[in-house]
């Protein structure tokens, strides 16, 4: 792998691992308010519709993959599931951490995971989850192979992410207000406007919906299907390991 993406810019692997985590520490602490102002508040409904498709269970083990400040694992929590909250970014860790126990919310295991090269054993979790994360990842196929990897057989897999929107019209003002916009409020609410950007310009070099489904069944995944929300804008992937 000679050059990757860091948005608009094309740089060694190295590089956008290290450049990614200084992003995510920087937004740490104001991560979850700049999703709010990003999409409006329709983060939490698309959040809410995506652990309604986990179906998380009492008895299950769920690994959720990039979950730092805990936003997915939380709304998994009164299912019963033993859930993993796994992140490459110690301070994304820390405020779910600080969440979670100002929330009353138990039980969860936190851990400091790189998603390329999880610690994890073999078949080891029922349930894979990232949201919002796996475009940040830096080799995204050994990602899905690593997510392979540890599900059991008849695993699920599931992947919240932006993509390209197809509906006409929707697709040009929604890039106009990400690209002008957001980096501006992100100067105004969290005083970083290069980050934002970063994340916007993330999200148009990630892979539209059809590549990405591709990806995954690469990976090993079976009855790979794709949920468009938006005509697309955003995305819910998954897969079975069967």
């Amino acid at each position: 792998m000679d050059k990757v993406s860091f948005g608009y810019e094309d740089v060694p692997p190295e590089e956008k691992t290290r450049r990614v985590g200084h992003v995510f520490s920087q937004v740490a602490s104001r991560y979850d308010v700049m999703n709010d102002f990003m999409s409006g508040g329709m983060h939490r409904l698309w959040k809410n519709q995506f652990v309604r498709r986990i179906k998380p269970r009492k008895g299950e083990a769920i690994l959720d993959m990039a979950g730092g400040t805990g936003d997915i694992a939380f709304r998994m929590a009164p299912s019963g599931a033993s859930i993993t909250v796994a992140d490459i970014n110690d301070e994304m860790l820390a405020v779910g951490i600080d969440r979670a126990q100002s929330q009353g919310i138990d039980g969860l295991v936190w851990a400091e995971e790189n998603a390329e090269k999880l610690t994890f054993p073999d078949r080891a979790f029922d349930a894979y989850t990232i949201a919002f994360g796996i475009r940040n990842v830096t080799d995204i196929p050994a990602a899905l192979a690593e997510a392979h990897r540890v599900l059991r057989i008849g695993g699920r897999f599931f992947c919240l992410e932006f993509s390209t929107s197809t509906w006409p019209g929707f697709k040009q003002a929604y890039d106009l207000y990400s690209h002008r916009i957001v980096p501006k409020i992100g100067q105004a609410v969290a005083g970083d406007e290069d980050s934002y950007r970063y994340l916007v310009e993330s999200i148009r070099r990630f892979p539209d919906m059809p590549t990405f489904a591709a990806m995954i069944g690469k990976a090993g995944f079976a009855r790979v299907s794709v949920q468009p929300i938006l005509g697309g804008a955003v995305a819910i992937h998954s897969g079975w390991k069967i």
